[in-house]
């Protein structure tokens, strides 16, 4: 019987004290478990005190006498508060014929040893196991008696018998009673491995084994696989075996705690175990969204987000970004990223553009060899290695091309809405991408929130998720996709009708598995009751499921559930951020540079103010961390400011002034860095509380730095900003997107440690109402075309119609040599491009932008004689 303690005074010595103070020692005393008080509740359950009475008057509002003679305390704590008995693992696995050991540990607040006996009564009970023959039963009970330390182990030890057939896996639950103490949340379970059955041979084809486990599973079970799940909206963790999950992902934000690479690691380990509950031992796929770089663990290495990779116009560095990423996401034992995105956008309002490579379907062409580095082969055989992930082309097909206005997701503008365009141009703008993604081997694609409307089919807007013809007919058909396709997160709820016709047009236009994420319950029962009453054919399941388990099978989970760690220690490493490093300093495109202020000197004194100039949250932008992202040091890495003073003779030769309120005289030349904050997806929709202009802080920091001294402006965002009139005040304007972590590369290109080499992917407009505008529209008239970029490797070439013509016959004989898309063909447009640059010297016109951004597109696409000529063009009208 649990008692109160109580306070009974005494008459006797005083001590002077407010009542106040002498309460909150006594209550001190009990909660702090003194030797003589009672004993301590759990930390989560303080025992109660109650406070009896009090000898003498306090008078109100000023100080008194507080008598307190002596305490005493009635009864006894509860051991049900202070231990508990807990498990070393809900799940232990053992192959058959051999022994399997499950520790029983008492545990109490504080690591006290125990004040009461605790006893456990255990036995073998349930299952699918068959007691006498499958193992031997188990039954007993042991006491830890008082005073036993806390963290003392009972093991229990269950023989399982050795196995003459093949068979699925066999469940031994233990089920654990205690007295005295708090009982396990769950009863542990031994479980016998699946032993002999041909889908678990690894030397069978990868399309043998699939057909042997497929012909084994359930409907049940076949709907598991199709379900994805976010990790926090399990129930429990038994559900993953309950439910027979085929995969859990954590969304932009979910994280274990700590979240460090070590603990993703133990968390993916915790869920994989669960799997070794179910009857085929089926192993999760744990998915993320590395969209650049493992960016939702701190520490990780954050590469530029993808439209800086299309600015550094280098598909080797982007393959080196990709692997970089699968390195130390694998390592965390996740073996699937939600990555890359190879829309195309097309107006940069849009919150998710910087997720693109780039405005032109070439462009984003040219970046796909990202896929390379994260999968390896296109034929999937590198996938089983410990730095390889799957990777996912999204968003299929054309949420780069939605109107402003068209959404109707909550109060966003362009993200989720409807793409508007005739069959032509969706096949050349916004399949093309796709197209190449599935030759380069991507091992899932994800469908996009958005609509898709053709114009003339007299269909109207269709939402992707539901669109057989483009899933069915044009991905897995015509392209031949042979992965699997994932939904995106709860996409499937946008189609109209109700929850079931949602499952059932969206499994039956293709989509392979559904990323729920929270109603796990409801979608694999109405996915079965769907099956069952024949308006999902068996056979569309059986082809869903075999597509998820192929990539199982590839990717070695079944022989390797667990975390490969060999790489963790790499996880943000040196030598990864080196990579990263280099990937910024490629992708700072420098638009102006009067006077040659770029690069700086060491040298110099140098005045540097505005928003983003020492903010890693900043300058990483969204999905950082957490889905949107947020200012601040929010993760490991180099802030372009620190970069500076590492690259400077000394850090004292660089003063910061975040708002320029600092004296300006006295320096040799200021850099004022500005742009955006933090945003993802349609949150960062211009008209959903964004515009494209700088804010008020950054305009007066720059207003006031570049009118006193020498200025380079550098705008840190995921979109062009408007710049406007002060452009002519401005010495130097660098395009720096949103480097990521690594500071350090953009530092490299200020002070010329590497050359700006960067090119935009994107056409920078002069006012927002230009927008949309992309290379190759009827009118182009840009404050900086798509493609321009000037460059401090080389001096710009001399030279006029002479040099030009010259190159065209170059250009003509290289193309011949099926140099189109090689360093050799690229070199002789890029010569051609500087001698252009340098006659425009930043002074555009309609007739000078169209002819130079179309010379870009060309050479993309491999038309080297097309792209010389596009330039002559330019060159002329300069």
């Amino acid at each position: 019987m649990t008692r109160t303690p109580h306070l009974r005074p005494r008459r006797g010595r005083s001590r002077p004290a407010t009542a106040a103070l002498a309460a909150a020692a006594v209550l001190a005393t009990l909660l702090a478990g003194s030797t003589t008080g009672p004993a301590v509740a759990a930390a989560d359950e303080p025992a109660p005190v109650l406070v009896d009475r009090f000898e003498g008057e306090v008078p109100l509002g000023g100080p008194g006498a507080f008598a307190l003679d002596a305490v005493e305390l009635y009864g006894k704590a509860d051991p049900a508060l202070t231990a508990s008995v807990v498990t070393d693992t809900a799940v232990r696995p053992v192959r058959n014929g051999d022994s399997a050991d499950i520790g029983l540990s008492v545990a109490t607040a504080g690591s006290r040893p125990t004040q009461e006996p605790v006893t456990v009564t255990y036995a073998t009970k349930g299952g699918t196991a068959e007691a006498g023959k499958d193992y031997t039963p188990v039954t007993g009970s042991h006491t830890f008696p008082a005073g036993t330390p806390s963290g003392t182990t009972h093991r229990i030890t269950v023989r399982t018998a050795k196995a003459s057939k093949p068979a699925g896996a066999k469940t031994i639950p233990l089920e654990v009673t205690v007295t005295g103490a708090k009982a396990p949340k769950e009863n542990p379970q031994v479980v016998i491995d699946a032993h002999g059955l041909p889908y678990q041979n690894a030397k069978l084809p990868v399309k043998q084994r699939v057909a042997d486990l497929l012909e084994r599973m359930s409907p049940a079970e076949k709907a598991g696989q199709m379900t994805q799940a976010e990790r926090n909206a399990l129930r429990a963790p038994g559900d993953i075996a309950a439910y027979d999950l085929g995969s859990l992902l954590s969304g932009g934000g979910s994280v274990p705690t700590p979240n460090t690479a070590a603990a993703w690691a133990k968390m993916t380990d915790a869920y994989q175990l669960r799997t070794r509950a179910t009857r085929f031992q089926i192993p999760l796929i744990y998915g993320v969204d590395a969209v650049h770089g493992h960016n939702n663990v701190v520490g990780a290495t954050i590469m530029p987000h993808n439209i800086g990779i299309g600015a550094g116009r280098d598909p080797r560095s982007a393959e080196r970004t990709g692997a970089i990423t699968a390195k130390e996401v694998r390592a965390t034992g996740v073996p699937w990223d939600f990555a890359p995105c190879v829309c195309v956008t097309r107006d940069e309002r849009w919150g998710r553009s910087y997720e693109a490579f780039g405005e032109d379907p070439a462009l984003v062409e040219a970046m796909e060899t990202v896929i390379q580095g994260m999968q390896g082969s296109p034929s999937g055989k590198d996938l089983h290695r410990n730095d390889k992930v799957l990777g996912s082309a999204k968003h299929f097909v054309g949420d780069g091309g939605t109107a402003y206005g068209s959404s109707t997701t909550g109060s966003y503008t362009v993200d989720q809405g409807v793409t508007e365009v005739t069959r032509e141009e969706l096949e050349a703008v916004h399949l093309s991408p796709f197209e190449e993604s599935v030759k380069r081997g991507v091992g899932t694609v994800m469908p996009s929130y958005s609509s898709l409307d053709i114009l003339g089919d007299d269909r109207g807007p269709v939402k992707m998720h539901a669109n057989a013809e483009m899933i069915n007919g044009v991905l897995k058909d015509r392209m031949g996709f042979e992965g699997f396709v994932i939904s995106d997160w709860q996409a499937i709820d946008q189609i109209p009708g109700d929850y079931a016709s949602d499952v059932r047009t969206s499994v039956n236009a293709g989509l392979d598995m559904i990323m729920v994420p929270t109603a796990y319950q409801e979608f694999t029962k109405t996915l079965k009751e769907e099956v069952a009453a024949g308006r999902i054919g068996r056979a569309r399941i059986d082809d869903a499921v075999a597509r998820i388990l192929t990539q199982k099978f590839r990717l070695g989970l079944f022989e390797k559930p667990y975390a490969d760690t060999t790489h963790l220690e790499k996880v943000g490493s040196a030598e990864h951020r080196g990579v990263a490093r280099e990937a910024v300093a490629k992708s700072q495109v420098l638009l102006k540079n009067e006077g040659a202020v770029l690069p700086l000197e060491p040298s110099q004194k140098v005045y540097v103010a505005g928003s983003n100039a020492d903010d890693i949250g900043n300058q990483a932008g969204g999905w950082t961390i957490s889905w949107q992202g947020s200012s601040g040091r929010t993760t490991t890495g180099t802030t372009i400011l620190e970069g500076m003073r590492k690259a400077a003779r000394t850090p004292e030769s660089v003063t910061f002034s975040r708002d320029a309120s600092a004296a300006t005289d006295g320096y040799d030349v200021g850099v004022v860095v500005v742009g955006e904050t933090p945003y993802a997806e349609g949150i960062g929709d211009v008209g959903n509380g964004h515009d494209l202009e700088l804010t008020a802080a950054d305009q007066a920091a720059v207003d006031k730095v570049c009118s006193a001294m020498k200025c380079a402006v550098l705008v840190v965002s995921g979109r062009p900003q408007l710049i406007g009139d002060r452009l002519g005040d401005m010495d130097a304007l660098v395009a720096s997107w949103l480097p990521g972590s690594e500071g350090d590369g953009v530092a490299d290109v200020l002070y010329g440690r590497r050359a700006f080499t960067g090119q935009l992917p994107v056409t920078w407009p002069k006012a927002e109402a230009q927008l949309p505008i992309n290379v190759g529209d009827a009118a182009y008239d840009p404050q900086f075309p798509y493609g321009w970029g000037l460059t401090t490797l080389t001096k710009p070439p001399a030279g006029g119609e002479p040099a030009l013509a010259a190159l065209a016959v170059a250009a003509r004989v290289a193309e011949k040599a099926h140099l189109g898309k090689t360093p050799a063909g690229r070199a002789i447009v890029d010569r051609a491009r500087l001698l252009v640059q340098r006659k425009i010297d930043g002074t555009f016109t309609q007739e000078v932008s169209k002819p130079f951004a179309e010379a870009d597109h060309l050479l993309l696409t491999g038309d080297l004689t097309g792209a010389v000529d596009r330039l002559r063009t330019a060159y002329r009208a300069a």
